[in-house]
């Protein structure tokens, strides 16, 4: 899957873009037809723990899905997110389903 990664005023090093792909490329298991995806790393000036914001957009046909996670770690708010994402797919996928 094509994905764009876009680290808001910081750089993001090369372990945690592979992370994040690795873990998105996974969604394609419960939904084939994803057509591209923007993952979108920000640090949040919020005085609690969790200070870190992964958003995850993925491009399907006739939609586009949207899932935004905050943790103390990218890591943690990157698996939150793909996990909210595939909840959502699932979701998607049924509805299709349900159509046809």
């Amino acid at each position: 899957m094509k994905l764009q990664m876009h680290s808001i005023h910081f750089e993001a090093d090369r372990q945690l873009t592979d992370f994040i792909q690795q873990k998105v490329d996974k969604l394609e298991t419960f939904y084939d037809r994803i057509v591209e995806g923007e993952v979108f790393l920000k640090h949040n000036n919020n005085d609690g723990t969790d200070n870190k914001t992964v958003e995850i957009k993925l491009y399907v046909p006739g939609s586009t899905l949207f899932s935004k996670e905050d943790a103390p770690s990218f890591e943690a708010a990157a698996d939150a997110a793909v996990e909210a994402m595939r909840r959502q797919l699932k979701k998607y996928k049924e509805k299709l389903l349900a159509h046809h």
